[in-house]
């Protein structure tokens, strides 16, 4: 069943998919995000009449919406079909991630110093608007792997040009927002932003791990950019184990599932890299925290948020669960992500429909949507697949 779910959806070439968020990357729903992150009171009620209406009177009609390409799900389903290539040996499995990568090369963000991607769609937050082009440091990194990964299998040198020129996209794009003798932090994108993001670091400190099998020559200098950052990331890690979204105790900050999740996977394939000094207690305190705060064992299922500035309609959701899946299978801990598997399962999927998230009325929501949360899943079982 999941070797054949994962080959079922990655082996598509066409992966355009709508998306959760379609309503907030609207023009209106833009606007109007904006005004409720400058002005809650203003921005309240249109924000939840828009909610409303996307949940529970668009959520299958999708009117106004349109399917589109997203260079995350095109890396994460060459991801997946890497780690079904590795366990299996299937040439049709490898040229299928090929043109999953050849798709998101297309599709990455042009007129930056290296190569990037980001959501291929406007975005607005809480740190300001982004244009649709604009690149990420929380993208870039799931293109970065994909290329590697496959690099490696297929024995190929045809993207190391564009594999080495990440490190120009962090080193001359991203900004560096906090820099002291010991610790560093960088900007989520290539742009001014008020706010540090955690995990946009950690993802940071990954890619610059991934890159210096590429770049020799420049070994010390980037150890010790991932030093630094690491050491930001772990001092804001609290006593509990968790960590914020933002670095910072400014109004709209949150803990939540599936961004510390981000945290610690990060850390784990950091220090297997460059060895990162207490990663393994770090590491195993945040995952305690996610277990003793965001397990439900009635559902044995994970809740968004262990701290929240705002409600919501979501009660579960799968971008969560499957973030604790990978991290389960990244730990050894093959007992909670066999069980994860199966509720999964049980609460996310029905009648061939994988969805996103289950709402406070029990009802499930978003189907098939591949960048939230389809193909993370699908990535994380594929993980779980290759360790069986």
């Amino acid at each position: 069943m999941n070797l054949h779910l994962i080959k079922n959806i990655c082996i598509q070439k066409d992966l355009t998919t709508y998306d959760p968020y379609d309503i907030w990357k609207s023009h209106l729903g833009l606007e109007v995000k904006a005004l409720f992150n400058r002005s809650r009171m203003i921005g309240i009620l249109p924000a939840a009449f828009l909610m409303m209406f996307d949940h529970f009177i668009n959520n299958s009609l999708r009117i106004g919406y349109r399917k589109q390409e997203y260079p995350m799900v095109r890396a994460l389903a060459a991801l997946a079909l890497l780690a079904s290539y590795k366990k299996e040996n299937n040439r049709i499995l490898l040229d299928a991630a090929k043109y999953h990568i050849d798709s998101l090369v297309s599709i990455s963000s042009h007129g930056y110093s290296g190569f990037c991607c980001g959501m291929n769609a406007p975005w607005s937050s809480k740190n300001g608007r982004y244009p649709e082009a604009m690149p990420y440091s929380t993208n870039t990194p799931y293109a970065l792997e994909a290329l590697i990964r496959y690099s490696e299998l297929a024995k190929s040198n045809e993207y190391d040009t564009l594999i080495s020129s990440v490190f120009c996209f962090l080193e001359k794009d991203l900004l560096v927002m906090h820099e002291d003798a010991i610790s560093l932090a960088l900007s989520y994108a290539p742009v001014y932003e008020p706010r540090i993001v955690i995990n946009a670091n950690s993802y940071s400190m990954f890619m610059y791990a991934l890159l210096l099998v590429y770049l020799p020559q420049h070994r010390d200098y980037i150890v010790d950019k991932i030093k630094k950052l690491y050491c930001y990331i772990i001092d804001r890690q609290a006593d509990d184990g968790s960590w914020e979204y933002y670095a910072d105790s400014l109004p709209g900050n949150f803990t939540d599932c599936f961004h510390s999740c981000f945290i610690l996977k990060n850390i784990i394939k950091t220090s297997r890299i460059v060895p990162l000094n207490a990663a393994n207690d770090i590491v195993k305190r945040g995952y305690t925290f996610l277990t003793n705060k965001l397990y439900d064992p009635a559902t044995r299922l994970y809740k968004r948020f262990a701290k929240t500035d705002k409600l919501g309609l979501v009660k579960y959701d799968l971008y969560d669960n499957a973030e604790m899946l990978a991290l389960a299978v990244m730990l050894g801990d093959m007992k909670t992500a066999a069980d994860l598997i199966d509720q999964i399962e049980r609460n996310f999927i029905k009648d061939n429909k994988i969805y996103s998230v289950i709402d406070r009325f029990g009802f499930r929501r978003n189907s098939n949507m591949l960048r939230w949360a389809v193909m993370p899943y699908v990535n994380a079982l594929s993980e779980y697949c290759a360790h069986e």
